[in-house]
């Protein structure tokens, strides 16, 4: 049985979500990748023992990560039950409905029924009573708004999430919800967006300012850009590379040469910092008090090692960030 680590609190910083009394670690580990029945079900359990004994306290999933859908929520179901059981009350256990997830009219998108059954499933392949943060995983156009954010508050009324979040909306959106939300006093106190130097949309959108404004936390993900800001494109695309293996989310087109130009000049930003590549991506996601936590994925726990690194080291001077728009805006 594994025995979490007696320090695991000592050195991960822990941030307020908006204005709400809850605190998420600065990095926050996501089960987007290699937590499904592709992945080896004993390197999934070291990453969460790695992540918990370092102060990750979050775990982030969505109903149809995998794959096959539903596959990270039964792994990490299984890991929970067999090992990370007597921590549940240390633990901050996200999940979310939105997308594609079973055959027919009922498992997509935000309509009452498709969220709340699809969270019902979810708390069954987690063996959970509750979650910590339900969220809606993406806009809808065609349903009403009023009735997504009215599941999202009848789910924490009856019990199965503490929290509500919304995921992918952009900042237009986001001030619609929230105020529907306030009126039904549902505490909802998150965004999860993609977010990267490379990827400006929440700040394109709107959704950093209002989120900020309307005192809502944000957590990014993909802010290694599916790995282009690591040093695994310094010199081309590897065979055993997300491109050349798999090429769902990360295709060949993306590395032009002029991203490739990017991601080299980047590098060497990084190494006068005395960062890796990965490292000073991760801390540009922090470098002002509007995002709250930073998502993480990795493949083998040594990641996760590399990743808190950053903690303590997320400030930039102007002059940096300066040299970093100047590289990526060409």
């Amino acid at each position: 049985m594994y025995i979490a680590d007696e320090k695991r609190y000592d050195t991960m910083v822990y941030n307020r979500c908006g204005n709400s009394g809850l605190k998420l670690p600065l990095v926050s580990l996501g089960l987007w990748h290699n937590f499904g029945d592709t992945g080896v079900y004993e390197n999934m359990k070291q990453m969460c023992f790695t992540a918990f004994d370092h102060g990750i306290t979050h775990f982030d999933l969505a109903n149809n990560y995998g794959p096959a859908y539903g596959s990270a929520e039964r792994n990490f179901g299984k890991i929970m039950k067999e090992e990370l059981h007597p921590y549940r009350d240390e633990l901050l256990i996200s999940t979310k409905a939105g997308f594609d997830m079973w055959k027919g009219p009922y498992g997509n998108w935000g309509s009452r029924k498709y969220l709340i059954a699809s969270l019902d499933q979810s708390l069954k392949r987690l063996g959970l009573d509750y979650v910590d943060i339900f969220y809606h995983h993406r806009m809808d156009p065609e349903t009403p708004l009023e009735e997504t954010m009215g599941a999202l508050d009848s789910i924490v009324k009856s019990g199965k999430a503490l929290y509500v979040g919304l995921s992918n909306y952009d900042g237009p959106t986001l001030r619609k919800a929230t105020a529907i939300l306030s009126d039904l006093k549902c505490p909802f106190i998150i965004n999860q967006n993609r977010y990267s130097i490379f990827d400006r949309t929440i700040e394109n959108n709107a959704l950093k300012d209002t989120a900020y404004e309307l005192k809502k936390g944000i957590i990014a993900f993909s802010p290694l850009a599916q790995g282009l800001l690591t040093n695994r494109y310094l010199n081309g695309i590897p065979t055993d590379s997300r491109i050349a293996t798999d090429g769902r989310f990360l295709k060949e087109s993306a590395l032009t040469p002029e991203k490739l130009a990017q991601i080299q000049a980047l590098n060497v930003l990084a190494g006068e910092r005395g960062q890796t590549l990965a490292e000073m991506a991760l801390s540009w996601i922090l470098k002002d008090d509007k995002v709250t936590s930073v998502l993480i994925g990795a493949s083998k726990p040594e990641q996760i090692l590399d990743n808190i690194k950053i903690i303590g080291h997320t400030d930039f001077t102007e002059e940096e960030l300066q040299k970093i728009e100047t590289i990526v805006q060409g």
